[in-house]
């Protein structure tokens, strides 16, 4: 017996002005929150901006009024794709992030080098708390807009949207904790549980092809979600491991 034929919800695709990641932001909620709209997409890359929507009922003028609400505009109706256009390479896309992890394997180098001896925990605990605080500063600039962005893919922001906006203040926690040297094996493990959360809600946008913005800087710089985003969590809790071992050994 033949079963029967599944009908793929309508996809709409629309040019609009939001130009960034933070614009994407600013409109998310409402976006989210509608009933009639199965998934959305916004690419940025595209010199129209397109945004695209998934569902049935989910005509034009909705979607324009939601957006609008954000405070953008969706124009015209969109078919095709823009003409290919050359892709950025690896440094141009991820600059911002690069500069800031050099920065502070340099100073974290530096220490080390005016230091008696190499010590491998002060070294990662030096990087860690730096990147913490340096990664706050960045989401604070904007805290509602990170929190917006990050829910889009984090499983526990996506559940409890004040989860978002409570982050930044839990990184930068972590910062001084970790160049304070206080409660290490509490710092620690509060890293490590928060970078396995994360961890889960990269690796699910990731499997999905998901094209969304990263939001470990905020909303500051536009950063795409890619591998680079999971070599980073992961990075983060090996190094959180690795310390915590050595405190309880």
């Amino acid at each position: 017996m033949n079963s029967p034929l599944t009908i793929a919800p309508a996809v709409h695709r629309y040019r609009t002005n939001l130009n960034c990641g933070k614009c994407v932001a600013k409109v998310a909620t409402f976006l989210d929150d509608e009933p009639a709209i199965e998934e959305w997409s916004v690419d940025t890359n595209d010199s129209r901006k397109v945004l695209t929507v998934v569902g049935d009922n989910a005509s034009r003028e909705r979607v324009a009024d939601l957006v609008s609400r954000g405070g953008f505009q969706v124009y015209e109706a969109i078919d095709g794709a823009e003409p290919a256009q050359p892709p950025r390479s690896f440094l141009a896309t991820y600059r911002p992030l690069l500069l800031i992890v050099g920065y502070l394997l340099g100073i974290t180098a530096i220490i080390e080098l005016t230091a008696a001896r190499f010590d491998a925990e002060r070294a990662m605990t030096n990087f860690m708390g730096g990147f913490f605080l340096a990664f706050s500063f960045f989401k604070m600039l904007d805290v509602r807009a990170f929190a917006t962005a990050y829910r889009t893919y984090d499983v526990l922001a996506s559940r409890w949207p004040a989860y978002g906006l409570v982050y930044p203040f839990l990184e930068l926690l972590l910062g001084v904790a970790y160049l304070s040297g206080v409660a290490p094996i509490a710092t620690n493990i509060a890293t490590l549980v928060l970078m396995l959360i994360g961890l889960v809600g990269v690796s699910e946008a990731l499997l999905n092809r998901r094209r969304i913005q990263c939001a470990c800087l905020g909303t500051v710089f536009e950063l795409p979600m890619s591998k680079v985003t999971f070599i980073e969590d992961a990075a983060m809790a090996a190094m959180a491991a690795f310390m915590l071992l050595r405190h309880v050994a």
